[in-house]
Order: structure tokens, then C-alpha cells, then sequence
């Protein structure tokens, strides 16, 4: 059984999150230090077991190098 309450919608934006980390060159150990979060918030939020916020996802991108457009296209 799939673990996540989001949409496909929802999927899509997360497989670009992972991707864009991966493209990043970043782990998740690396990340959550950029953002001052934790390695486990990351994991959580690349399997959908959180839900992202607009600002959250502005951070993320200016951490990845990437237009916020670029994950919610």
C-alpha cells in the first residue's frame, strides 16, 4: 500500500525534487544542512510523508539552483 495521501500531481513534484537534488550533485545530509533541517525531514519530504508549503518549496529550489517553476510545471 502506497504510503502517501497526495495526488499524482503531488508525485510529480516530489520526483522532481529527488531529481533535482541527484542533478545537485547533493545528498540528503547536504541539503538538510542548507536548509537547517534535519537529514530525516528531507527523506520525509522526498516520499511525500510531508506536505510542502510554497515558501518551503522557493527555499528548496534556490538551494537546488532552480526556478521554482521548474518543479511545479
Amino acid at each position: 500500500m502506497d504510503k502517501t495521501i497526495y495526488s499524482k500531481e503531488y508525485s510529480s513534484i516530489i520526483d522532481r525534487l529527488k531529481k533535482a537534488r541527484k542533478e545537485a550533485k547533493l545528498d540528503q545530509k547536504s541539503v538538510a544542512k542548507r536548509l537547517k533541517r534535519t537529514q530525516s525531514y528531507i527523506s520525509k519530504m522526498e516520499n511525500g510523508q510531508c506536505r510542502l508549503d510554497i515558501l518551503q518549496l522557493k527555499e528548496i529550489a534556490k538551494a537546488y539552483k532552480k526556478n521554482l517553476g521548474y518543479f511545479i510545471k
